[in-house]
């Protein structure tokens, strides 16, 4: 860690998988990390890799759908940490079922935590990164986002985070913020193994026949996700932005 002044980053959905993974890299890479989750108390863990190995985090309990608690978290943040300046949408919720049996409540749900609440912080933070005339969005979308059986909700909110990301882009590249979005493919993390527990499958099961079809022949991590986040706020990749790069172990799309 340098004795100068971190970075602020916010990742939420932070308390465990790819947001956890994610928040412990970012803080690795220098960043102070604010790790947003709907139980504060969830995010502990995460925070206390984080502070244990010389990072600076604070866990920051928040409905990214809710506009209210979103301001008064970022607002805290800044407050807290400093102004945030790298944002990492990965909140999300998965309520599968196939169309005829999707409920309002199934499809509003994942409407709202995924694609209202990547707007809702992306509005949030975006004052911060373009006062500082430098920002990174990423995106957490998915290779869902082609179409799978059983998530028309979930597939349609991870394909409207692809257009939102190239929005963002196009919006707010002028300031020096880029945005990106990663749709993995199969990680394994809870919401793999929700799927698995879903389709009435052992998780292990499930996981030996998705490495048979995903040609690097093994299933994702949440590290593999957290290093191309890692890229995609550095410096380096400051010409990168309005891509989505799927991050699913061969070509998806």
């Amino acid at each position: 860690m340098s004795d100068s002044p971190s970075r602020v980053a916010v990742v939420t959905g932070g308390a465990r998988g790819i947001g956890a993974a994610t928040a412990e890299r970012l803080a690795a890479d220098g960043f102070a990390v604010a790790v947003v989750d709907l139980d504060e108390a969830a995010c502990g863990d995460t925070v206390g890799k984080i502070t244990a190995a010389g990072g600076r985090a604070v866990g920051v309990g928040a409905d990214v759908s809710d506009a209210e608690q979103v301001q008064a978290a970022v607002e805290r943040i800044a407050a807290e940490l400093g102004p945030p300046v790298v944002l990492v949408n990965n909140a999300g919720v998965l309520r599968d079922n196939l169309l005829f049996k999707m409920s309002d409540s199934d499809w509003d749900t994942v409407m709202n935590v995924h694609l209202r609440g990547a707007f809702l912080m992306s509005r949030a933070t975006q004052r911060y990164m373009t006062e500082q005339r430098w920002g990174r969005i990423v995106n957490l979308s998915s290779t869902s986002a082609l179409g799978n059986r059983g998530q028309a909700n979930y597939a349609t909110a991870k394909a409207g985070l692809q257009g939102f990301t190239k929005t963002l882009a196009i919006e707010l590249g002028q300031f020096g913020v880029t945005a990106n979005a990663i749709a993995p493919g199969f990680i394994v993390t809870d919401m793999t193994a929700a799927t698995a527990a879903r389709v009435g499958m052992d998780f292990d099961e499930f996981q030996k026949l998705a490495a048979k079809e995903i040609p690097v022949r093994r299933t994702g991590r949440p590290e593999d996700i957290a290093g191309t986040v890692s890229f995609l706020v550095s410096d380096d990749a400051s010409f990168v932005s309005g891509q989505v790069i799927y991050v699913a172990g061969g070509p998806r799309a």
